[in-house]
């Protein structure tokens, strides 16, 4: 591992209370470890009685949306832009969840109930299709023992509970 900041190979150094952590004898600084956060949407109807999940372009699985934070963008602010570009369909109201690391991608997901309104669907580049679903349907045709899976059961434990 090296530094982000001037390049220098950094070692491990140990830090009370946090363990070994990569430390650069040049800035002579810890390094903690950084990685990417992206939001998941369990996106449901105002009713809370349907589910809308994708097909992303390239990919034959359903899958929740999805969509990575911005730089100086918060989670609140990702999750009506992603929606909007990947639907074309307005986020009215969402609420948290839960929170899952993505090893697959090294990514921390934040995952969120996301109510929209029912309207057709205007997929954007990124999906090749997308379906709204009962909540039964949607644990079928959802991707096996995956990130989605998991949130999307969460989603459903979380569907009707009007907070």
């Amino acid at each position: 591992m090296y530094c982000r900041d001037c390049g220098e190979k950094l070692a491990l150094r140990f830090l009370e209370n946090e363990g070994l952590v990569p430390y650069c004898p040049k800035c002579e600084k810890f390094k903690f470890p950084f990685f990417p956060v992206a939001v998941s949407m369990a996106v449901v109807n105002r009713a809370e009685d349907k589910l809308l999940l994708a097909k992303h372009t390239g990919d034959d699985d359903f899958k929740l949306f999805a969509g990575y934070v911005k730089k100086g963008e918060n989670a609140e602010k990702t999750i009506p832009r992603e929606l909007k570009e990947e639907t074309g369909l307005p986020a009215v109201k969402w609420r948290y969840i839960a929170s899952r690391y993505h090893d697959a991608k090294n990514i921390l997901m934040l995952c969120f109930l996301v109510t929209t309104e029912e309207y057709p669907i205007t997929p954007g580049e990124e999906i090749a299709e997308a379906r709204w679903c009962t909540p039964d349907v949607a644990r079928e045709i959802i991707r096996k023992n995956s990130t989605a899976e998991y949130f999307l059961n969460l989603a459903i434990a979380e569907m009707g509970r009007k907070k």
